[in-house]
């Protein structure tokens, strides 16, 4: 039986983090949203998007999750600045200073990372910054949102907006919990470039992952 270790309220409702014997899990609302047992497509979103970008990378990832992505963007040679934009303090706290902590090795305290407690969908929006990759985990996939509002990111206005965003070159990725033929035909409309990566996972469906390139 999981031991919940901590239950707030937070931005999008209810949040619950739990222990699992040796893994942690993120539970919003009564859904189950990541945990800590394998991050295989987590870590591959930020790879293939830092291996298609040469020099040293400026990138944003949206949504702090388990670490597993900021982790895997701090290993690889052709990452430099990261921006991690949560809306979620719980999350960000449960990463920095709480049991989440050992599971990236403390990624939060390296100078290059700088966290952002704010709504991506607003902040993309508000912003001026550009960069050379977006790698976005904010959902469980473009159909299957966590909040109603965030399913704008993944509409035509949406996609312009992180077009907008991504310098000459830059590259998108995205991650989901399966698969969406209609997300799939929204990014060849607005990006070149477009190849989808399923990611096989112990039970159901393959994870997806979404890179395309301006």
């Amino acid at each position: 039986m999981a031991e919940v270790l901590a239950e707030v309220d937070g931005v999008c409702g209810q949040l619950v983090l739990r222990r699992a014997g040796a893994d942690f899990e993120v539970i919003a609302n009564g859904v189950f949203l990541m945990d800590t047992r394998n991050g295989e497509s987590e870590r591959l979103l930020v790879s293939v998007a830092a291996d298609l970008v040469p020099g040293r990378a400026r990138m944003l990832i949206g949504g702090l999750g388990v670490g597993y992505s900021l982790r895997a963007a701090l290993d690889h040679p052709g990452v430099g600045d990261i921006v991690v934009v949560e809306r979620e303090p719980a999350v960000i706290d449960w990463n920095r200073t709480g049991p989440l902590r050992a599971v990236h090795g403390d990624a939060l305290s390296d100078p290059r990372v700088t966290v952002v407690e704010a709504d991506l969908v607003r902040w993309l929006r508000e912003t001026t910054d550009r960069f050379d990759a977006l790698c976005l985990d904010i959902d469980n996939g473009p159909q299957w949102t966590v909040t109603a509002g965030n399913a704008t990111l993944y509409s035509a206005a949406g996609l312009d907006t992180l077009a907008d965003r991504l310098r000459p070159g830059g590259v998108l990725a995205v991650w989901s919990a399966e698969a969406s033929d209609e997300f799939t035909a929204s990014l060849q409309d607005r990006f070149n470039e477009v190849r989808v990566l399923e990611i096989p996972v112990p039970r159901g469906e393959p994870d997806v992952v979404w890179i395309a390139r301006v």
